[in-house]
């Protein structure tokens, strides 16, 4: 659908899931015994999403203002209100929502008509009707926010930050040679890929090796210290053994590579648009129907495509094989069992 010439229209932003927000070298500790009905600010740029570590469905813009629910674990169940251009909706049943996203590309969820954009709002997000307007319509969607994004009302920055070890000043490592050296002029954050998400931010001044470039696009290494005290627990996550290999453990133990990038070299068999059936996807979302290239695993693998890939995956031939650099969505589809990626980067033979 084309909005009228009066809409705001949409406003693409990368998606990036906030996985560790680093201070300095410490880390957030967390959100214990949280009110419900507690209000907060978004701190940085940061997804919404429909269940904890689920389908994205909007972009949260820094300083938007959001009520929150409940926590569980590093998850806030908040409460998102704004305006989104009528025109850019239509009407659905769901439960509680009444309204989907339906301008191609999302659409951006405003303060007041016209107003501040307080989030990005992805095609096919479903939304609650609070009221309308002329033109617009006040909408509101209860979804999950990782919770070191977002500053509770009252919180210091101190009570954020786990308690530090004692100031130790470790032995020097010499960077490599003929290895370039970046420092953050001001807030950086690191992705995961060009088109990832964000995995962390650093302080200005945090210096990083550049090891490699794509445009301009750095893959940066950095060292420093975390604490991890005496005892902690930890998890060992076996290595890559090649795209079969890797998916068998996935398949072993599925919630535990969610979020995890993996490279896989698959074959392509079809561009589908997900059911309603498909949980694990928004209604219409397009993703490629793949398999393993070697025989020793059968299962499919599915692999979500966001809009600016559409047109690249739109091109591939059936029974091509492709390198797919992805994130896993979830190691376990429900409907069929099967892992879902979200894709990062696509890569041909030449």
């Amino acid at each position: 659908m084309v909005a009228p010439i009066n809409s705001p229209g949409p406003a693409r932003l990368q998606l990036r899931h906030l996985s560790l927000a680093l201070v300095g070298l410490g880390l957030w500790a967390g959100v214990p015994g949280l009110l419900a009905a507690q209000s907060g600010v978004v701190r940085i740029e940061e997804n919404l999403r429909a269940e904890p570590n689920g389908v994205v469905i909007a972009v949260l813009s820094p300083g938007t203002e959001i009520g929150v629910v409940q926590s569980q674990g590093n998850w806030l169940e908040v409460e998102v209100e704004g305006w989104v251009w009528t025109p850019s909706m239509i009407a659905w049943d769901r439960g509680a929502y009444n309204l989907r996203v339906s301008a191609e590309g999302g659409e951006n969820l405003r303060s007041e008509p016209n107003g501040a954009v307080l989030a990005t709002l992805e095609e096919g997000a479903l939304l609650e009707e609070v009221e309308r307007v002329p033109g617009w319509s006040q909408v509101r969607r209860q979804a999950w926010v990782w919770s070191p994004s977002v500053e509770l009302r009252g919180e210091s920055t101190a009570a954020r930050q786990a308690e530090q070890p004692p100031q130790s000043t470790p032995s020097a490592v010499a960077p490599p040679s003929a290895v370039s050296i970046f420092q953050a002029s001001g807030e950086a954050p690191v992705l995961s890929a060009p088109s990832g998400d964000t995995l962390g931010v650093l302080r200005p001044g945090v210096e990083m090796a550049v090891t490699g470039r794509q445009g301009s696009w750095a893959r940066v290494r950095m060292e420093g210290w975390v604490w991890l005290p005496d005892g902690t627990s930890t998890t060992t996550v076996p290595a890559p053994g090649g795209s079969s290999a890797e998916l068998e453990t996935v398949l072993a133990n599925p919630t535990a590579y969610e979020g995890r990038i993996v490279t896989w070299t698959l074959q392509f068999v079809s561009l589908e648009a997900a059911e309603a059936i498909r949980t694990d996807f928004y209604e219409g979302e397009p993703f490629l129907l793949t398999r393993p290239t070697d025989g020793r695993n059968t299962r499919f693998v599915y692999v979500a495509v966001p809009p600016e890939s559409l047109g690249q995956a739109s091109g591939l031939t059936p029974l091509e094989e492709i390198t797919v650099v992805g994130r896993i969505r979830t190691g376990s589809s429900s409907l069929t069992g099967s892992p879902v990626l979200d894709l990062v980067e696509l890569r041909r033979d030449p």
